[in-house]
């Protein structure tokens, strides 16, 4: 049994270290939000009440964090992790952040002795509860090797991107394509339902031909269709636009430091910003359907009971 320090457990954070706890590890959590706690403690993770206490003791360290400014935060602050972790502690950042903090990260880790890779996941909600996220790993060899073990019990894939922060570099990417691939399924699911297509018989149809993609499969933005689809709960988030639109931007940032144009990437980040506009940051990205609508009004819908 391995005594694992968990840093960040939310909608992600919360499933993937409850797994850890049926693989048999001693897992501890922190973060800033009680009802996270409240959630962790009911999945057998004993929560702490400060960094400092969750990382006593640590061999490994998890942490999922929203943003680069918070691992930043999290890892370098005076009182951080790099500060207050046992210095034989492997360190493992599963947050989506930008190539240049994950770089920097590792950096800093180094100077401090200590191991680090970063580790961001794809898989959502969904496969963070079921441990079959794929998980894209940055670092070294033999790093990537020791952090295998840990990953495991969540992972239906573990993939050895290279050298530090290309496991960010492969999400951000991975995370461009997926929001093209639900701006088609959000133009798609509006413009199958105005030709007068039944829904399921549509999405039975582009489930098994060539507009098929993660997205059609998982958060298809009609009702009744995909079990694990928000429409079917008003759009309560299961991404939300918010984070939506932040995974987004890292491409867009991506695309202006390399040269690359992203005009699709560029359309999906502004229809998530639409969202944030109107006081929707917090409900599913996968909302970005109503845009498709000339009045705005698409199946599971009601915002007067958002």
């Amino acid at each position: 049994m391995t005594t694992i320090s968990w840093i960040g457990l939310g909608r992600m954070g919360g499933p993937m270290s409850a797994n850890l706890v049926k693989a048999g590890h001693d897992v501890r959590g922190f973060d800033l939000i009680k009802q996270a706690m409240v959630e962790a403690r009911s999945h057998g993770v004993t929560t702490c009440d400060s960094i400092e206490d969750v990382l006593d003791g640590a061999q490994v360290v998890f942490t999922m964090l929203p943003k680069g400014e918070h691992s930043r935060a999290v890892y370098l602050g005076d009182r951080g992790v790099l500060a207050l972790a046992p210095k034989n502690a492997l360190l493992i950042d599963s947050s989506t952040i930008d190539v240049e903090t994950a770089v920097e990260l590792h950096k800093a880790a180094a100077g401090a002795g200590f191991d680090f890779v970063d580790a961001p996941v794809s898989g959502g909600i969904s496969g963070a509860a079921a441990g079959t996220l794929t998980f894209m790993v940055g670092g070294e060899t033999d790093t990537v090797e020791k952090a295998k073990e840990f990953i495991d019990p969540m992972a239906g894939r573990i993939v050895h991107t290279g050298e530090a922060g290309t496991g960010q570099a492969a999400k951000i990417v991975n995370n461009m394509m997926l929001f093209i691939s639900l701006e088609a399924c959000a133009e798609g699911s509006v413009l199958a339902d105005r030709l007068g297509l039944d829904p399921q018989v549509f999405w039975d149809i582009a489930s098994v031909s060539s507009g098929n993609s993660w997205a059609l499969q998982t958060w298809y933005p009609v009702p009744g269709i995909v079990d694990s689809a928000a429409a079917n709960n008003n759009f309560k988030a299961t991404f939300s636009a918010a984070l939506a639109a932040k995974d987004a931007g890292l491409a867009l940032a991506a695309g202006e430091q390399t040269g690359v144009d992203l005009p699709a990437a560029r359309l999906a980040a502004q229809r998530f910003e639409q969202l944030i506009t109107e006081g929707y940051e917090n409900l599913d990205c996968s909302l970005i359907a109503k845009y498709a609508a000339p009045d705005g009004k698409i199946k599971g819908w009601n915002p007067e009971q958002a």
